[in-house]
C-alpha cells in the first residue's frame, strides 16, 4: 500500500478507516484542449525533453498524442471522447446493419427449421409407404385366403 493510499484511509484523528476510495473518474478532454496540446507538442523540437515535460505536466501519454493525431488528420477529433461524433448517415448504417444481422439470424432459423420439417416430412412419406404396402399386402392374403374357401 503506496502512502498516498493510507493517507486516503485514515481519518482525521489517524485511524484507518474501512472505507475504500472510489474509483477514480476517466478524464475528459475537450477539442480545444486536445488541439492545444497538440500544438504545444509539435512545436517543440523532436527528441527533446521538454516533449516529456510537457506529457508529464498534463499527465498524458505519448499514446495521448498519437490518437489525438490521427483525429485530427482524420477530421474527427471529437470533444470529450475517442470517437468521432456519428452522422445521420453513420446512425443509419449502424441501424441497418444491426437490422439486417437480425435477419441473418431469422433466416437461419427457419433454415434449420425447414430442415428440421423436411426430414419429419421424409420420415411420414416412407411410414405412409410402408402402411400402404402393408395394406396391399393384407388385401392380396385376404383375397388369396377367400379364393381359397371357394
Amino acid at each position: 500500500m503506496t502512502l498516498a493510499d493510507q493517507t486516503a484511509m485514515t481519518g482525521q484523528d489517524g485511524r484507518v478507516t474501512s472505507q475504500q476510495p472510489g474509483r477514480p473518474k476517466r478524464r475528459t478532454f475537450t477539442k480545444a484542449y486536445k488541439a492545444r496540446i497538440l500544438a504545444a507538442f509539435d512545436a517543440l523540437p523532436e527528441g527533446s525533453p521538454e516533449r516529456g515535460a510537457l506529457l508529464r505536466r498534463e499527465r498524458l501519454y505519448h499514446s495521448h498524442i498519437e490518437h489525438w493525431r490521427k483525429q485530427a488528420e482524420g477530421g474527427t477529433l471529437a470533444a470529450s471522447t475517442g470517437k468521432p461524433a456519428r452522422s445521420a448517415e453513420s446512425e443509419e448504417m449502424a441501424r441497418l446493419r444491426a437490422e439486417n444481422k437480425k435477419l441473418k439470424a431469422d433466416a437461419a432459423k427457419l433454415e434449420a427449421r425447414n430442415e428440421r420439417l423436411a426430414g419429419e416430412l421424409g420420415k411420414t412419406r416412407t411410414a405412409l409407404d410402408i402402411a400402404g404396402k402393408a395394406f396391399a399386402l393384407l388385401q392380396d392374403i385376404s383375397s388369396s385366403a377367400d379364393s381359397d374357401k371357394s
